[in-house]
């Protein structure tokens, strides 16, 4: 079976809800990053075989994501596109999925990336089809909705949201506030400081702006960073449940922000001309509970351990380099450390992550992989695992080394 090469993954910086990118269509955003993909890697446009993107709140103003966003970048009509969904991990599954087609030889180049625009999405009612006789009319907000509705209430019973979950972990694993506000902090100091050396430089493109009345902006620095963010200032902010743990301040963001790169069968690499930064070498994909939705990385990376070989999450942890695991809310970052029985500080998020950087559903785990991609080919290469928990109670766990 064919390697998979990860070539020219780059990522837009990741707006904040409601902010800078509140206004840039999905489209706009996602066309940036295969713009990029196609300008970076110096692929000829023709030998691209298909676009593979993930957006986790899609709707009807853009259609198969993939494929409009080959069009709209102006790749040529001849190059496919396709749409996927898995939520969280939506951004890791693109890039799984166009793993799988070179190394099958389905395909040898395939674009694979996410978006989301968190800021955009709509509101929405099931009852208007065939009209109401009388009475009211309701309208979900598609964002909250979808987290209440992400398992079957007959089965499960009714889930509040993501928040409820994170909750949980948080009495299962004896997470205290202190605990969770201390990684919060953390995670904006490390993201702060790689902004300053410089590191995410090679990654970010850029995203004009139009603005109403003043010039465009040139918008290329992740938006939700908060380098003065303390343990003391975060334990200021009142929890979101009575007498719970999470915060606005230690949890992740809502975001806007898409991200790609170049998926590419390793005996192809010469003839299309292309350096990778490194390869695609495996992936597992796991259920939990709904309601502890937030543990899923443990038994994804149990899995993708075993199928490595190893007898651990721990021990194959333990064998890589650098490791990126989401940080949707930071006791759910806790409880995975502790379901895994591994803690190295210095090898985890060392960028900081979805408390810092933002967590732009689709986009993510792109976003993550990129990030991880560029920090160890600074440092001359090595291996990395990248994982995420996943709402409805799913994990996605990958095997990625950089050259």
């Amino acid at each position: 079976m064919r390697r998979a090469a990860i070539v020219a993954p780059n990522r837009t910086a990741v707006g904040t809800y409601g902010g800078a990118l509140r206004d840039v269509p999905v489209e706009d955003l996602g066309a940036a990053v295969v713009k990029a993909t196609v300008t970076r890697s110096g692929i000829d446009p023709e030998r691209i075989d298909d676009v593979v993107f993930a957006q986790s709140y899609a709707n009807s103003e853009v259609p198969c994501v993939g494929r409009w966003l080959a069009l709209h970048a102006g790749l040529p009509i001849s190059v496919g596109g396709m749409q996927l969904d898995r939520r969280c991990g939506g951004g890791l599954q693109s890039l799984a999925t166009a793993a799988m087609m070179v190394q099958t030889g389905a395909a040898d180049a395939v674009i694979a990336g996410g978006v989301e625009s968190m800021s955009r999405i709509e509101y929405y009612s099931t009852t208007q089809r065939w009209g109401s006789r009388s009475g009211n009319v309701t309208m979900y907000d598609r964002l909250d909705r979808g987290r209440e509705r992400s398992q079957p209430v007959w089965r499960f019973g009714e889930i509040s949201g993501t928040i409820e979950t994170a909750e949980n972990l948080a009495r299962d694993h004896g997470i205290s506030r202190d605990a969770a506000d201390a990684y919060a902090a953390r995670s904006h100091r490390r993201a702060a400081a790689a902004w300053d050396a410089g590191k995410f430089d090679d990654e970010i493109v850029e995203i004009t702006v139009p603005q109403r009345k003043s010039d465009p902006i040139v918008f290329g620095r992740d938006e939700g960073v908060r380098p003065d963010s303390t343990p003391q200032s975060l334990a200021r902010l009142r929890a979101l449940m009575p007498d719970g743990v999470v915060t606005a301040g230690n949890a992740s963001q809502q975001n806007d922000a898409a991200a790609a790169c170049l998926i590419v069968a390793e005996d192809a690499l010469d003839d299309l001309g292309l350096e990778p930064i490194g390869f695609f070498t495996g992936w597992t994909s796991a259920g939990c509970e709904p309601s502890r939705m937030g543990i899923g990385p443990v038994p994804a990376v149990q899995k993708l351990a075993a199928r490595h070989g190893f007898d651990s999450a721990a021990a194959l942890l333990d064998s890589v380099d650098l490791v990126e695991l989401n940080e949707a809310f930071a006791v759910q970052v806790l409880a995975v450390l502790d379901g895994w029985g591994w803690n190295d500080q210095d090898r985890l998020n060392i960028n900081g992550s979805g408390i810092s950087l933002g967590h732009p559903i689709g986009a993510t785990g792109v976003r993550m992989t990129t990030t991880l991609l560029h920090e160890l080919h600074r440092r001359g290469g090595g291996t990395g695992v990248v994982t995420m928990c996943i709402g409805s109670g799913q994990g996605l766990a990958a095997l990625v080394e950089a050259v």
